[in-house]
This record gives C-alpha cells, structure tokens and sequence, in this order.
C-alpha cells in the first residue's frame, strides 16, 4: 500500500499513519504583518475569552491582518489620546523644563488612563 493516496471525490491527500489514512490539512496562507503590543494584547484576550473567534479567523487565515487591524487602531487611538489629554491639562514642554518629575507623573497618569480606555473599546471587546 501507498503511504500517500489522493481522494478524487473530495480533492484531499491522505498520508498513513499506522493503519490509518489521515487528511493532510494545512492552514491558509496568509500575509505576514507586524503585530505590535496591542495586537497581542487582543490575541491574549481572544485565546482567553473569545476561543471561537480566535478559531475562525485561525483558520480562515485572517488572524495576521485582524490583528494587525486592530494594534494600527488602538495605536492612533492611543497616541491621540495622549496628546487630547496632555493638551487638556497643560502637560507641556515649558512643564517638562521646570519640573520633570511632576512631567513624569503627570504624563504616566495620562498614558494609564488611556489604556485604560483601549482596552475597553477596542482590546477586550
């Protein structure tokens, strides 16, 4: 016997393993892009929480550009925010000049509440 036969029927090889004839599946391709912290922070969240999403976007090969989609929102998200923020309360450079380390504090206060705010809207949704 082959240890690899082709099924015309439903266009699927099989390799044998033992006695058995197993699928020889494979995941899509899919296009590689950058996933930064956000991205993986949402991957975390879905693997936990959301398995059959995860398993769907898994194996239709659409994870990479989902989670890539994802951390570019969640980046402009923060970055805007930050800024929004520091404008709001005058957390500026004349600031940072006098007296960083109330810049400091100020600027992580900001920055927490910001992925605070991500989180809730774009990374455990």
């Amino acid at each position: 016997m082959e240890n690899r036969i082709y099924d015309e029927r439903n266009g699927l090889w099989y390799a044998k393993q033992d006695d058995y004839y197993l699928p020889e599946l494979a995941l899509p391709s899919e296009k590689e892009k950058p996933i930064g912290i956000w991205g993986q922070r949402h991957l975390q969240y879905l693997k936990e929480y959301k398995q059959f999403v995860y398993l769907n976007l898994l194996t239709s090969g659409r994870l990479n550009e989902y989670l890539a989609s994802v951390d570019e929102q969640a980046e402009d998200m923060f970055s805007r925010l930050v800024k929004e923020y520091a404008d709001r309360q005058g957390v500026i450079e004349q600031l940072k000049a006098e007296n960083q380390l109330e810049w400091v504090g100020k600027m992580n206060n900001i920055r927490s509440r910001a992925v605070e705010i991500i989180d809730v809207e774009l990374i455990c949704v």
